[in-house]
């Protein structure tokens, strides 16, 4: 009875309801809070089913009659929209649940007004996701840019967080004025900003590529790419766990979503040089990301950075798209596109799963800080051995969904031929051996995360009182730990899925290549093939039979005596590996990447001190530059103001004079 595009505009009005409605004055807003988490859990399942459904459908056109006289909100669900609104789906419905029991206290807004702007940030995604003309995804855009501003300051009273908010909120809009600026170029001086009249303009000259790099930077600063990276460590712990997964998880992906529109979709054609210019640009934002990771000693930082390497490597993937879908090998684009948007998916189930077990974590403990965890295996069962699927899922180990998407994503660069630009023929080598690096140290990183925080012995006595959260986050992390299996097991089925937005941006599908659903075969069989349903039997049997082995061979035979000496007694839970500790080797291999510096203890000190600080180049090199010079050009714009009436007469007079002297 009603279209698929028509169920999602109804569910961005109820997620919208159901924010007005946590502004309703009661007694006690707290026990109405969980059912309209519960109740926008719900609306999230059902988007998420309406965008399956569309999934290769014809797209879908509406106009409503908002916004101003001549500018009506034009919407579109083709399905390009329908896959992000499905990831959008599926993710915001177990963050939600896991919202409904972590918000049961006030964090630093009242729990109304921080409903409110949750669900207010979700229509605002969903409206970016099937806008059809700049004026409303701009409209959308900044909507979810000033939402999720204030739920990143929710503990408002911290001047650290105000500060992260307002750096995140400054490149925010940065990146819209590029955004912006974008669509200017690609409405082609006819006036018309719907994204129908864009696609069949033909840029002349340089003004596709000038769109092409606005593009790139506007939605990059969105998403975390190098250099305008900077806001994304400094909001992520400022923010609420669940926001947090729900900024890296989703937001991020509008993002992505955007850049692809405009490059696949708004722009006729791909030059090669463009796809050069992301490869490089991802990658770099890959390993940049990943060697932070490396030296965190906040877990939620952590994480942050490991989100800049993964927007790296999908924004990498993108680029390849562009080289091959430049010189029309359309298969070779269809396999890479494929591994990006599945990349894009995987991200958001264990980066979501991991965001919100730092969440549960972070209740159960106040401590933020890998120094002072540990042992949490034994008081946060639940959460721990969920967390080890995220944490196997992000090391791209298999059967995980991790793997596949990196795996499909190096056989795209393996499988890259001879191109006609030499150049690109020595870079692509590179590339390679580049997200295979960044990869490898991804796992480096889950290792000492997992490691720290959950195993060994507690560093500190009052993570004995710590205890597993309640049935709706083990509900929300058992979800998407499901998630990263079923998307791990059954890639055929992920890929047939993906199918019709690969037809739509570049022209051609993966399709039947895919192979069977117990067989993946991205390009052939002979050439490479993977199955997880057998790697995971194998995996089972293997350890299934050293179990057998050791229960019938070993138990009962083995005696248990007291440890030799040698100082086991004097063990302390502080001698156990550090965070830091963990990373030295990793800070003194790239140490160019760091700013370093080292506080040295003088022999004369009673409590000798040795402190190592490490920052970021860029906030030296480039923001520290900018906000220096903006500083001295406020204070020489504010010598006019000199507060007497005759100064600002005789301003106005001389700029009459001008007026009348250029005009005449």
């Amino acid at each position: 009875m009603f279209s698929t595009l028509q169920l999602t505009i109804a569910a961005i009005a109820a997620w919208l309801t159901i924010g007005v409605l946590s502004m309703v004055p009661v007694r006690d807003a707290s026990r109405i809070i969980r059912p309209l988490f519960i109740a926008g859990a719900g609306v999230g399942l059902l988007l998420a089913v309406v965008a399956f459904t569309a999934l290769g459908e014809v797209a879908q056109s509406t106009v409503l009659p908002l916004g101003l006289p001549d500018l009506p909100f034009h919407l579109r669900l083709d399905s390009l929209s329908a896959f992000f609104l499905l990831l959008l789906g599926a993710t915001t419905a177990g963050i939600s649940i896991f919202s409904a029991g972590y918000f049961r206290v006030s964090e630093g807004s009242a729990p109304g007004l921080l409903c409110f702007q949750y669900h207010a940030f979700l229509a605002a995604m969903a409206l970016v996701l099937i806008a059809d003309d700049a004026y409303v995804f701009m409209v959308a855009w900044e909507t979810m840019a000033l939402a999720s501003y204030f739920l990143v300051t929710t503990d408002h009273n911290i001047a650290e967080i105000r500060r992260a908010g307002f750096l995140y909120l400054l490149i925010a809009h940065i990146g819209a004025i590029a955004i912006l600026l974008c669509f200017g170029v690609l409405q082609g001086g006819s006036g018309d900003y719907t994204f129908g009249s864009m696609r069949s303009v033909t840029l002349p000259g340089a003004w596709g590529s000038i769109a092409f790099l606005l593009a790139l930077f506007g939605f990059g600063a969105k998403a975390g790419l190098l250099p305008l990276h900077i806001w994304l460590p400094e909001a992520h712990p400022a923010a609420p766990s669940p926001v947090s997964a729900l900024m890296s998880g989703v937001m991020l992906k509008t993002a992505i979503y955007g850049l692809l529109r405009v490059t696949f979709d708004l722009l006729n054609t791909q030059l090669w040089w463009w796809g050069v210019v992301a490869l490089v640009l991802g990658l770099f934002s890959a390993l940049f990301g990943v060697i932070f990771a490396t030296v965190q000693t906040d877990m939620k930082r952590l994480l942050a950075y490991s989100s800049i390497e993964n927007i790296g490597i999908i924004v990498a993937g993108i680029g390849l798209s562009i080289l091959f879908k430049s010189y029309d090998k359309t298969l070779l684009a269809a396999l890479t596109l494929t591994a990006t948007l599945y990349h894009a998916l995987n991200h958001a189930f264990f980066k979501s799963l991991l965001f919100l077990a730092t969440g549960a974590v972070l209740h159960a403990t106040k401590e933020r800080s890998l120094g002072k965890l540990g042992g949490l295996i034994h008081r946060m069962p639940w959460v721990a051995w969920l967390a080890l699927v995220g944490t196997l899922a992000m090391a791209g180990l298999p059967p995980l969904n991790g793997f596949v998407s990196e795996w499909l994503l190096l056989q795209a660069f393996l499988f890259t031929p001879s191109l006609p630009q030499s150049f690109v023929n020595m870079l692509v080598p590179l590339a390679a051996a580049a997200l295979v690096l960044a990869v490898a140290l991804a796992a480096y990183v889950m290792v000492k995360f997992y490691g720290v925080v959950f195993l060994g012995r507690p560093r500190e006595p009052n993570l004995a009182y710590a205890k597993d959260p309640g049935r709706l986050e083990r509900a929300a992390l058992v979800w998407f730990a499901l998630g990263c299996v079923v998307l791990g097991l059954f890639p055929v089925n992920v890929i047939a899925l993906i199918d019709p937005v690969d037809a739509m941006l570049v022209g051609s599908t993966v399709g039947g290549r895919g192979g069977s659903w117990m067989l993946l075969a991205p390009v052939n069989a002979d050439r490479s093939s993977y199955s997880p349903i057998i790697f995971l039997a194998v995996i089972t049997a293997v350890v299934i039979l050293t179990i057998q082995v050791v229960h019938r061979y070993y138990h009962g035979h083995i005696r248990k005596g007291p440890a030799w000496d040698c100082g086991f007694p004097l063990q302390t839970p502080r001698m156990q590996d550090t965070a830091e500790g963990f990373g030295q080797p990793i800070r003194q291999v790239f140490e160019p990447f760091f700013r370093i510096e080292r506080t040295l203890p003088s022999p004369f000190d009673v409590k000798p001190q040795y402190k190592v600080a490490l920052e970021d180049h860029f906030w030296h090199w480039l923001y520290l530059p900018v906000a220096h010079s903006a500083e001295a050009m406020a204070r020489l714009i504010g010598r006019i103001q000199q507060g007497r009436i005759s100064i600002y007469l005789t301003y106005s007079f001389c700029t009459l004079l001008a007026l009348l002297f250029f005009v005449r």
